[in-house]
């Protein structure tokens, strides 16, 4: 009898976790498919989906490029998308993946990867609207090279402060600064994804002009689970709830070793701030003091 409870105790601690821990794998698997969350919502002959739907890759030529979309809205959340950027001779070439709400005075988060020519270094333009109102660009240059191998950008999103990551590491903060005046995004948002012609403004201030040539561009994405609160309304008081992990208070701001990789990226890899930016703002933005 006490060897069969030893062999009962031992399976119970030993075993059993791992048990837990492989459905868990399972079920993460299973989500990260395209399809259960997202939807291809143009340029339906410019999708492709591979590895059995765990990676979709959205090609450009000069009839079209793609896009998708989740197929949910969210009011808060820690998103998250694995991207590889079209390589060679991208100029005026735009890969982007960002939330954005429905209707008038819109919020959106960006991430926008602006094509470059060759030999040249992309650039990362982050972006923020609140209700309705952008123009918060601020521009960085990666320390790899985003065209050879899939890389994470993240979006966290509480009631506290929004922060873009690239692998892990934060490269923008954007605090909720209402009680000042400051408009803060608040509206559920879609995720989309596309790869599409900027050649108008995104390289050299539109100067720079797609080679065609070198088409057809070919971004690849990964990592289509989901960490946000689903809402149907454009407002959903729901989604500030501490019950979901993303809006406790250790996400309230960036923690000291996140702070140290956050000033890192402004000092060495900032290349361009509208907060510094005199000639368009000759009074810093409010948000941009505080």
């Amino acid at each position: 009898m006490l060897l069969m409870s030893s062999l009962i105790f031992i399976f119970l601690v030993v075993l059993v976790p791992h048990v837990v821990l492989a459905r868990g794998i399972r079920r993460s698997e299973e989500i990260l498919v395209f399809d259960q969350n997202y939807k291809v919502t143009w340029g339906d002959n410019h999708v492709m989906s591979l590895n059995q739907g765990k990676e979709i890759q959205l090609t450009m030529d000069n009839s079209s490029g793609a896009g998708f979309a989740s197929k949910m809205t969210y009011g808060s959340g820690f998103f998250h998308m694995r991207i590889k950027v079209p390589g060679t001779d991208s100029g005026g070439v735009v890969t982007a993946y960002y939330l954005i709400s429905q209707g008038n005075r819109h919020d959106e988060l960006d991430f926008e990867f602006l094509g470059n020519k060759e030999g040249k270094p992309y650039s990362l333009q982050t972006n923020v609207f609140a209700d309705g109102e952008g123009n918060r660009e601020q521009r960085i240059h990666l320390w790899f090279d985003p065209t050879t191998n899939f890389h994470d950008y993240k979006i966290l999103w509480n009631p506290h402060q929004i922060v873009f990551y690239v692998d892990n590491i934060p490269i923008r903060v954007y605090k909720n600064n209402s009680n000042l005046g400051v408009s803060y995004p608040s509206k559920a948002m879609q995720i989309q994804a596309s790869l599409w012609n900027g050649e108008n403004w995104a390289t050299d201030g539109g100067q720079t002009k797609i080679n065609w040539s070198y088409a057809p561009f070919k971004a690849n994405f990964q990592g289509f689970d989901i960490s946000g609160c689903q809402s149907q309304s454009l407002i959903d008081p729901n989604c500030v709830s501490y019950n979901y992990w993303w809006n406790d208070k250790n996400y309230w701001c960036l923690d000291p070793a996140g702070q140290r990789q956050y000033e890192n990226v402004k000092q060495n890899y900032v290349i361009y701030d509208y907060c510094s930016d005199r000639q368009r703002y000759p009074i810093a933005p409010l948000e941009c003091i505080h």
